[in-house]
């Protein structure tokens, strides 16, 4: 792990203590190999180093250590799903998939492939999101409900204070120059 993201992830995870006392023993790397392996995604270093340092947890954390499959999958697939649903029921489609065919299950079934491509998006809490790959830190994180995305922090830190941190104005950042989206596709998504 870089040592950039793993700093970043233990800062995140300091500041989450700040806010909660929700927080549980840290995922071991057995639990590590074992979440990545069953769900063929590997954490981004700083995602993955904030869980090290301590597991959230609560209704909107996902549960890395004991949540069901069924959930996490459904979680790990809310993004992509919720594209879909904009290709099926909003008119939704991407230049870059060519034209959209006129029959729409021939239409979902040419979107799905094309999403399968796509990186993986992994639940941080709620609907908002990191990107998945070792070696990769610093990325923003995204707000991603169905085709409407935004960016609700710089960085993992960043996301943490705006979401749970203290006072009205949180969210300081949205009337400056936001953060720069960095994973491919997703980004071209973002509000």
């Amino acid at each position: 792990m870089d040592d950039e993201g793993a700093r970043l992830g233990a800062q995140a995870a300091r500041h989450l203590r700040d806010y909660t006392r929700q927080i549980e023993t840290g995922l071991t790397e057995a639990e590590f190999a074992r979440v990545e392996g069953r769900f063929g995604f590997q954490f981004a270093d700083d995602h993955r180093a904030f869980l090290a340092a301590g597991l959230p947890v609560g209704e909107r954390w996902p549960d890395w250590r004991d949540g069901a499959d069924e959930d996490l999958l459904d979680r790990l697939g809310w993004p992509v799903e919720g594209v879909l649903f904009d290709v099926e029921n909003n008119a939704l489609w991407m230049d870059e998939w060519g034209e959209r065919p006129v029959e729409m299950a021939d239409a979902l079934t040419l979107a799905s492939h094309k999403l399968a491509g796509v990186p993986q998006m992994v639940p941080v809490y709620g609907h908002r999101y990191l990107p998945a790959g070792r070696g990769t830190y610093g990325h923003p994180v995204l707000s991603i409900y169905q085709a409407d995305i935004i960016c609700y922090g710089f960085t993992l830190v960043d996301y943490l204070d705006n979401e749970f941190g203290p006072g009205p104005d949180n969210l300081r950042w949205a009337s400056a120059v936001g953060p720069q989206p960095t994973v491919e596709f997703w980004s071209e998504l973002v509000s």
